[in-house]
C-alpha cells in the first residue's frame, strides 16, 4: 500500500509540473502574440473615451 501512495503522489506531482509548464508556455505565446493586438486594445479605448465625451 505504500508503494501505491508513493506512485499516486508522483503522478500528481507530475501532473502539476506538466500543467505549469503548459500555463508557463501558453502566457510566454499570448505575450509575445499580445505585443501585436495592443495597438488594437488602446484603439478601442480611445473610441470609448470620445464616446463619453
Amino acid at each position: 500500500m505504500r508503494q501505491n501512495y508513493k506512485y499516486e503522489k508522483r503522478q500528481k506531482e507530475l501532473e502539476k509540473k506538466r500543467k505549469k509548464e503548459e500555463k508557463k508556455k501558453r502566457k510566454l505565446e499570448e505575450k509575445q502574440a499580445g505585443t501585436e493586438p495592443a495597438a488594437e486594445t488602446i484603439a478601442p479605448a480611445t473610441q470609448d473615451d470620445n464616446t463619453g465625451v
